[in-house]
């Protein structure tokens, strides 16, 4: 919870120079980091939520830290020129909407994959995701607002920076807040999103040459939100059960083979159950299905509904009330993969689970060995390493 005292950052990642990109160098690029903001320590939201309360409507909404700019600018632009803005929302809980006063934003980028280059006015950007937009610095020199304001709350929150254009004198005219808008209308906008075929992925070969669309379903699993009180606590579940941490991280007890440290697998049905939370842990090679999205619930027949060609390549993906959200996985390497709820407070409440991927066959090809200089703790503090891979 340190991201809520403020705790985060931005890291930028260039394409290398043999990679082409589908548009032109910007003339600058800047890092929006937007997010809801508490006022409480780390530690004070801890124990609000061990005391089985939920995370309440925030404090303020924070532009960069900060709740607004006042008169200092925040991004410097000359008339007429292109800028990058990469657009994050690093909050704890709310979804926010990221606009530009007076200009277009053109998407170009989400979560490191590029899309097709549609234009928007603004753009829902939940806890979690990155975006990449391309704005164009009007003509005509004067300041403006660059918002960002809670989506699907009864009362908006809203924070502003300016964007000031260099030699202008001229300050930023009043905007009021946006109405709120539904969760269709942000479902609208998430199902025009397209990944670019035709430009590069993070290696020198067209992203089009992966057609997931084709890749043979060998299981289904259907995860179901859901709240219960165990224990007399308030905890958050994926198919009737809640995780907690155990004192030995899972990946160090697998792989060590400890006994009495290792997870029970399979304790997720691939069906949504109505059984008690527990401790969790399911295992095995597993495959979800592509990307697709409606109301009400999922059925098999949804499957015409996906969208088998240039469905964009995300790690974050939200899943709107009384909706569904499938998504294709892979599990191509061996490990420990992790699914959680972005939302911190069902995170933290036991709204994740873990993959285990192993490799019988104990081969290189699937797995590194543990480097010798890992740290480790508990059980395995002293022992040697298991026989290596080869």
């Amino acid at each position: 919870m340190h991201k809520a005292a403020g705790g985060y950052g931005l890291i930028r990642v260039h394409s290398r120079l043999l990679i082409p990109v589908p548009f032109d160098p910007p003339a600058d690029e800047y890092d929006v980091l937007v997010s809801d903001w508490y006022g409480l320590s780390h530690k004070t939201l801890t124990r609000i939520l061990d005391s089985s309360r939920r995370l309440s409507r925030a404090r303020a909404v924070l532009i960069n830290g900060a709740p607004n700019s006042g008169e200092s600018p925040a991004f410097t632009v000359e008339a007429g020129k292109v800028y990058r803005f990469r657009v994050c929302n690093v909050g704890l809980k709310a979804s926010l909407n990221f606009r530009i006063q007076g200009h277009k934003l053109k998407l170009v980028e989400m979560d490191g994959s590029h899309t097709m280059q549609n234009v928007y006015d603004n753009l829902d950007v939940h806890a979690g995701q990155c975006y990449s937009v391309l704005v164009t610095a009007r003509p005509t020199p004067r300041d403006y607002y660059l918002v960002a304001s809670t989506r699907f709350q009864k009362t908006i929150q809203l924070a502003t920076a300016i964007i000031h254009y260099s030699g202008s004198n001229v300050p930023a005219a009043a905007e009021l807040p946006p109405a709120p808008i539904s969760w269709a209308w942000s479902l609208n906008q998430w199902r025009s999103f397209r990944w670019n075929l035709t430009a590069s992925a993070a290696r020198p070969n067209p992203q089009g040459s992966y057609h997931y669309g084709q890749i043979n379903i060998t299981r289904t699993i259907k995860l179901s939100s859901s709240t219960s009180i165990v224990d007399g606590k308030l905890r958050f579940a994926l198919n009737g059960v809640s995780h907690r941490d155990a004192e030995l991280p899972l990946k160090l007890a697998e792989y060590f083979g400890v006994n009495g440290s290792l997870p029970e697998y399979n304790q997720i049905t691939d069906e949504p159950t109505s059984s008690t939370p527990h401790s969790v842990l399911p295992s095995q090679r597993l495959l979800f299905l592509s990307d697709g999205n409606g109301a009400g619930k999922w059925t098999p027949e949804s499957r015409s509904t996906y969208n088998l060609l240039d469905a964009v390549s995300r790690h974050t993906i939200q899943v709107y009330p009384k909706s569904w959200t499938a998504i294709m996985l892979t599990f191509d390497n061996a490990g420990m993969w992790n699914l959680r709820s972005e939302i911190w407070d069902r995170r933290y409440l036991g709204q994740q689970l873990y993959i285990s991927v192993l490799s019988p066959e104990r081969s290189l090809r699937d797995e590194y060995n543990m480097p010798e200089n890992a740290l480790r703790c508990g059980a395995v503090l002293d022992l040697p390493l298991p026989k290596p891979y080869s």
